[in-house]
């Protein structure tokens, strides 16, 4: 994905709009599939969803989830699925019966676009950004990437885990590495940043790259490291209904729903950025 592509995300999310994502392909909108209305006056919402999102997105989407049942109350959200984005990705390219997914970045859902399987334009609907989770207190007195190839007070090496380059998490994790010159030996490349979490958490490692919002829902499980220009690298999630889903209307809703104020209010609360301004 070029930066000018990513530019365009950007700008287009920040305006409210889809992001013009299969147009920048050449390809027109499939239609949407139909769905039978609550009241047959096409006032209110009804069917049912399955709703794949990043595994970062765990807390946030699954209290937006409630709320837009709360509003839409003929709408039945099925399943939560919550994975790395790449792993879902391929689940949906291989068929899997989902209706809606959330991305952690702009190349993963580019994966379902180029299998035709994207309803409409995804919304840029959120950003994040990178930081070193180390336990409480910091024991190891890790202040910057570099202290992930070389020690910091301890002068050895710290067990570090990593997602793996495919997710998302991985992919801006090398991102800033790479531009940092920092080699890590990484003790495990993890399939998903909750996964990174738990290892931090639990002591299994003693640091890990995970995105601020993960700090934060740990709940001082960790302690987050700020990463000078980690903004270079930063998540953008955007969100999509699936080409196909039986309760397509609703699927475009739910999407539309991650930018209204209540659910863009609660993201900033649960540590993610806002959609750049134009």
């Amino acid at each position: 994905m070029t930066e000018a592509v990513r530019n365009r995300f950007r700008r287009a999310g920040a305006a409210g709009v889809a992001v013009a994502l299969l147009a920048l392909m050449g390809c027109g909108t499939p239609p949407a599939a139909e769905e039978a209305v609550g009241d047959g006056t096409g006032s209110q919402l009804s069917g049912s969803l399955t709703i794949a999102a990043a595994a970062s997105l765990q807390e946030v989407m699954t209290e937006v989830a409630d709320d837009f049942t709360a509003e839409h109350p003929d709408v039945e959200i099925r399943a939560l699925t919550f994975d790395g984005s790449s792993v879902l990705a391929a689940q949906i390219v291989g068929g899997a019966p989902v209706d809606v997914f959330a991305s952690a970045d702009a190349a993963t859902m580019q994966r379902v676009a180029d299998a035709g399987l994207l309803a409409t334009d995804p919304t840029l609907f959120a950003t994040s950004t990178l930081q070193i989770a180390v336990a409480p207190g910091n024991p190891l007195g890790i202040e910057s990437l570099a202290d992930l190839g070389s020690g910091a007070a301890t002068g050895a090496p710290p067990t570090v885990v990593l997602c793996a380059a495919e997710v998302p998490c991985g992919a801006a994790a090398r991102a800033l590495l790479d531009r940092d010159g920092v080699e890590v030996q990484a003790a495990s490349e993890e399939q998903n940043v909750t996964a990174v979490l738990t290892k931090v958490a639990s002591g299994e490692a003693d640091a890990g790259l995970v995105y601020r919002s993960d700090v934060l829902r740990s709940a001082g499980d960790v302690v987050g490291i700020g990463i000078p220009g980690a903004e270079t690298a930063a998540g953008d999630y955007l969100i999509a209904p699936i080409e196909g889903s039986a309760s397509g209307p609703a699927a475009e809703e739910f999407a539309r729903f991650l930018l209204t104020d209540a659910a863009q209010t609660r993201l900033r609360e649960l540590g993610f950025g806002p959609v750049p301004q134009a």
